[in-house]
């Protein structure tokens, strides 16, 4: 395989000697995963990047950092935006590539390169074809360099991607809050958040949850009581997904002949709770809408937990509630931090090979899982879900309720395998968590082939549901 021939004519008239090589696929090869075998090969990455008057410039960073567009402003005296959509694609296709190679100055770009880059003998650079990569002698490399911006336009990963303990969420969080709001920081921490009460519905549901007598008609007059939440009750057991035979009239039909008792009240907890926070009106680009997240996620995770040996089975009802929860974090941080919610965007359009919430610990000191962990808490919800939620991207977590949490991570990370979800695979998913959930990962492998097997029926139900 050989470079296209716009690439080869810049490394000719810069005079680069140059190695083609393999890059390892640690990930599979959805579009997602690139920029993560690219980590793994220890190659460089790049990405366009547009101010408000149109001029563009490219990034140059290596692939185990976040590219902090903070300092890029500081550098150039301009906020930039990454390019991405019709834009991305056009440069695509005029330089036949499927990723944007690495190359200082490429189309003519006014060009920013980390000095991280510079530090090495030997360089390695995305080629943007085949998962392969440049490889070239540091010598070489500044022949490309020469005219170029050089700055500290990076963080590395390994400090965003370390395990935070629990612990330390709740001065974490009050740190942020004081440091991004003006409001002034109380003693308690729900005081400063200010965050809504738990719904009255949710906590009738959660109520129930804990009653030894409760009964599907108990569950069928709460969810009644809420047009809204019936109304979707009823139209998720309708759903092709279920195939139930017949028509669905009733809440009471939907418990006895498709859902059942445990589902439905799990169900409507969740569906409680996500409509508690309001919906941000804007993300980032081609990021997967909020409830299509939930209702795939939480699908998973109840085939997941049917694969399981019934010895060591959860409950049902936990699993698929702490799957349709597992983005409920995403609420928060855009309801807690409105004007740097952008910036989080922006940062994950910049850096489709990090976490999201390494780019929340980034930004504002905290991410994600803290929040919707604490908030949990505060909402008395059952424990199970406040740890399934807190730990979900960590799966080395062994203690109180972790097959819950490993669930989630195990469903999340085999979707965004596939770009179903939002997000990017940072790393193989660790034999041990098959091991401590006792699933044989081929059969894993077998269940998320056959979600997408029933992929428009979820996206309708979410369409619904996103309303």
């Amino acid at each position: 395989m050989t470079v296209p021939a716009s690439i080869q004519r810049l490394l000719d008239n810069h005079n680069v000697s140059y190695t083609l090589a393999d890059m390892p696929h640690t990930m599979p090869l959805a579009p997602i995963n690139h920029i993560t075998n690219l980590r793994e090969a220890g190659a460089a990455r790049s990405v366009v990047l547009e101010n408000d008057s149109g001029s563009q410039l490219l990034a140059i960073t290596p692939s185990d950092a976040l590219l902090d567009l903070n300092r890029v402003e500081q550098v150039m005296s301009s906020s930039y935006n990454a390019v991405t959509g019709e834009k991305l694609q056009a440069l695509f296709d005029k330089h036949g590539v499927q990723a944007l190679p690495a190359l200082p100055q490429l189309d003519n770009l006014p060009t920013l390169v980390d000095k991280r880059l510079l530090e090495n003998d030997v360089v390695y650079l995305d080629a943007g074809i085949d998962e392969q990569y440049l490889q070239l002698s540091q010598a070489d490399f500044q022949q490309l360099v020469g005219n170029t911006v050089v700055s500290d336009i990076s963080t590395p990963l390994a400090a965003l991607e370390a395990p935070v303990e629990p612990e330390c969420d709740e001065t974490q969080i009050l740190a942020s809050v004081s440091q991004f709001t003006e409001l002034r920081v109380k003693q308690r921490l729900e005081e400063t958040l200010e965050m809504p009460p738990l719904p009255s519905t949710a906590q009738r549901i959660i109520q129930l949850r804990v009653d030894p007598n409760a009964d599907i008609g108990d569950l069928a007059t709460i969810v009644e009581v809420d047009p809204s939440l019936a109304a979707q009750v009823v139209s998720w057991a309708a759903s092709p997904y279920y195939s139930a035979p017949g028509t669905i009239k009733s809440i009471h039909d939907a418990i006895v002949r498709v859902l059942g008792f445990d589902m439905v009240l799990n169900l409507a907890l969740g569906l409680a709770l996500g409509k508690t926070l309001e919906m941000p009106k804007k993300g980032p680009y081609g990021v997967i809408p909020y409830w299509q997240q939930s209702v795939y996620v939480a699908a998973t995770v109840e085939a997941l937990v049917t694969i399981m040996p019934r010895d060591s089975r959860p409950s049902f009802g936990t699993a698929y509630l702490a799957g349709l929860l597992n983005n409920f974090g995403y609420l928060i941080l855009a309801e807690v931090f409105p004007p740097h919610f952008e910036k989080i965007n922006r940062h994950i359009e910049a850096n489709p090979h990090v976490s999201p919430h390494g780019i929340d610990r980034h930004l504002v000191g905290i991410n994600r899982d803290q929040l919707s962990g604490w908030l949990m808490e505060f909402w008395n919800m059952p424990e199970s879900i406040c740890n399934a939620l807190r730990h979900q991207n960590d799966p080395t977590y062994d203690g109180e309720d972790s097959e819950y949490s490993l669930l989630i991570y195990l469903a999340n990370n085999l979707l965004r395998q596939h770009d179903v979800i939002t997000g990017a695979s940072l790393q193989p998913i660790p034999d041990t968590v098959y091991k401590q959930l006792n699933i044989d990962p081929e059969q894993a492998k077998e269940v998320v082939a056959n979600i997408l097997e029933s992929n428009e029926e979820l996206k309708a139900i979410a369409q619904e549901l996103e309303g």
